[in-house]
């Protein structure tokens, strides 16, 4: 019940990210890393996605009937676990909140995200969730974030990560005048996990939104080895025929 009341919580207080889908990133990306092939990591990616994003952010090309064969659950777990909007194993992830109420409180729905693994990439979707500092210049949500400067998306993440601060350094341009560059993160306030925990945690919801992007993925490897192979054999067996139908031919 603490669980769901959070995610309505959140779904009130959030603000929709659309720049999470358009803009560019601001800094270096670091590796995500992610192996969409290890269920663990995709389960504990869910867990996370829908306790702390699903809040706001549907999934509309991905049904509960889906997340339980590509994660290896059974409906009854996903019901229990994961669906917690309610519904039929047979309904797309979509958020509780009305679009054309989240138009009006937010200016705009927040952006549904089965499709931004593949649209920006593993390693922006990894770096933007590691990257949320404090800012007292957002007075929305009291956060900003390295990649996407000026976000207006909350630190949801903040009871796990903690709240860290960014420290600039100076250098100075060819053109002698100076200016502040990033230099690191200063966690000040530790959240539940310590930092090798939550770059994990990061990591696992990366892998899980890169699964659901395109959850045919790994059979679609798979198939495509099978079909190399048949077309390996099958030039094989061709080229033998072709010798031996021109052998006697000066």
């Amino acid at each position: 019940m603490v669980r769901r009341s959070l995610i309505a919580l959140l779904a009130t207080a959030s603000l929709a990210a659309p720049g999470l889908v358009f803009a560019a990133p601001a800094g270096p990306l670091q590796s995500a890393n992610v192996d969409v092939s290890n269920q663990a990591s995709l389960q504990r990616g869910a867990k996370l996605y829908m306790n702390y994003c699903a809040a706001c952010h549907s999934l509309q090309y991905v049904r509960y009937n889906t997340l339980a064969e590509g994660l290896g659950l059974t409906i009854e777990q996903v019901a229990e676990n994961l669906q917690f909007a309610g519904g039929t194993q047979h309904d797309q992830i979509r958020i509780a909140m009305p679009a054309d109420a989240a138009a009006t409180w937010f200016g705009l729905p927040p952006p549904d995200l089965s499709l931004i693994a593949r649209s920006r990439g593993t390693d922006y979707v990894y770096t933007f969730l590691k990257s949320f500092y404090a800012d007292p210049g957002q007075r929305a949500t009291g956060a900003n974030n390295l990649v996407l400067a000026g976000t207006a998306m909350p630190h949801v993440l903040w009871p796990l990560q903690g709240i860290q601060e960014a420290v600039y350094r100076q250098e100075t341009g060819p053109d002698g005048t100076s200016r502040e560059v990033f230099d690191r993160f200063e966690l000040v306030e530790p959240g539940s996990m310590s930092p090798e925990e939550f770059d994990q945690a990061a990591r696992d919801i990366t892998a899980f939104l890169s699964w659901a992007a395109e959850p045919m993925q790994l059979e679609r490897k798979r198939l495509g080895i099978i079909v190399l192979l048949f077309l390996l054999v099958l030039f094989t067996f061709s080229w033998l025929y072709y010798k031996e139908l021109w052998k006697d031919v000066k």
